[in-house]
């Protein structure tokens, strides 16, 4: 069990990456000396100067936004004038208010300024505190490894076909030699860098595109329901935090990567205010209430990911989600407020203290066919999530 500074980065997810960040570089190193030695051209030279210099910055970026962090709201947050807390969420966990674009984390357990996402892969949530770190992160990730594959795939096939070199070339041929391990290790890393390039690029894209528009993966689906609920009328939603593209930029990148603001007040469009998006949540979230419909458990619920024994059907049509999985007992009452063909989401109806509700919520997905929809009676109508 690791302790200190060590705790955040003994999980799988930034393990992983840092595996994949030795492997890469060490190999690209390793071959790129064989391949375009830097010692012999100021072509080789610079060449590896590039690539040792996109390889730092894209640790030096991945520990940042590791240990940074998004920023936290403070426990028992509230806003200086108690009026403005009509037009605000109340957070049962932190016990305390959410400001605007805060929302809270199962995972870190906190409320998080500007909340984005939490990515496994450091350890993390991605918000207004290493927004920033964390773009750049993936803009040199995918950049070098980029430059990693071409590197890699030239230097592995000048060491297949090393033998021809020797007999058939001019003799100013790099030659390249590899082993058998060797080998594997180069195929290994020639993988992870393709994939990285792919998954990480369209990760990057995407962050691009939410920093162009100042809107979060979370706002996102916010303005997606706010737009559908106006779908038969002339109103339109304005998103608050769209001051045009330079402006939005200027919210996330910068030279030294600092969050811009205090991450709690934001500015906005002439035809907004601070609660515009927070009043809207409240609305959305007050329909949600009203849609929401009992089922009775009448199959046991693992709660597994992958619940082979309710038929292939379950297990190959999940919800795209990272959101839990609960188990259930046969006779639970739950709240339903998504469906999906094969699973809902919904959370357990329990008999517990109101002080204590927040702090023991059993709420995730499970699968369809272990529940069926019972009529409510008033008293479990007044059960459900507030």
């Amino acid at each position: 069990m690791c302790y200190g500074p060590f705790a955040r980065i003994c999980h799988w997810g930034p393990l992983t990456a840092l595996g994949i960040i030795k492997l890469v570089t060490g190999m690209t190193i390793h071959c790129n000396g064989m391949w375009w030695p830097p010692t012999r051209s100021l072509g080789g030279f610079l060449n590896s100067i590039f690539f040792m210099t996109v390889s730092g910055l894209t640790l030096y970026n991945f520990l940042s936004s590791m240990y940074h962090g998004p920023g936290y709201l403070p426990a028992n947050w509230k806003p200086a004038n108690e009026t403005d807390s009509n037009y605000l969420q109340w957070c049962g966990v932190c016990h305390g208010y959410k400001a605007p674009r805060s929302h809270h984390c199962r995972k870190c357990g906190r409320c998080v300024l500007k909340m984005d996402h939490h990515c496994p892969w450091i350890n993390n949530c991605v918000g207004w505190g290493n927004h920033a770190h964390f773009t750049s992160f993936l803009a040199f990730a995918t950049l070098g490894c980029f430059h990693a594959s071409i590197v890699l795939g030239c230097s592995l096939y000048r060491a297949l076909n090393r033998v021809h070199y020797l007999y058939y070339g001019t003799g100013h041929e790099p030659i390249v030699y590899l082993g058998i391990y060797g080998i594997i290790l180069c195929v290994l890393a020639l993988g992870f860098t393709i994939g990285v390039v792919i998954a990480v690029g369209m990760l990057l894209f995407f962050q691009i595109r939410a920093i162009l528009r100042n809107r979060t993966g979370i706002e996102d689906w916010i303005l997606e329901k706010a737009n559908y609920r106006r779908k038969n009328t002339n109103e339109v939603f304005i998103f608050p935090y769209d001051l045009g593209v330079r402006k939005n930029i200027q919210q996330v990148i910068n030279i030294s990567c600092q969050p811009v603001g205090d991450g709690m007040f934001w500015p906005v469009a002439n035809s907004c205010d601070q609660f515009t998006l927070t009043r809207e949540q409240i609305e959305q979230k007050s329909e949600k209430r009203q849609r929401t419909k009992l089922y009775k458990i009448t199959h046991p619920v693992s709660g597994s990911w992958l619940p082979i024994t309710q038929g292939l059907k379950v297990c190959c049509c999940p919800p795209c989600t990272d959101e839990a999985r609960i188990k259930l007992n046969v006779g639970d009452t739950v709240s339903v407020t998504r469906w999906r063909k094969y699973w809902l989401f919904g959370e357990k109806l329990q008999d517990l203290p109101q002080s204590e509700e927040s702090l023991y919520r059993l709420r995730g997905w499970f699968p369809r066919r272990c529940a069926l929809e019972v009529p409510e009676s008033g008293d479990q109508r007044e059960k459900k999530i507030k």
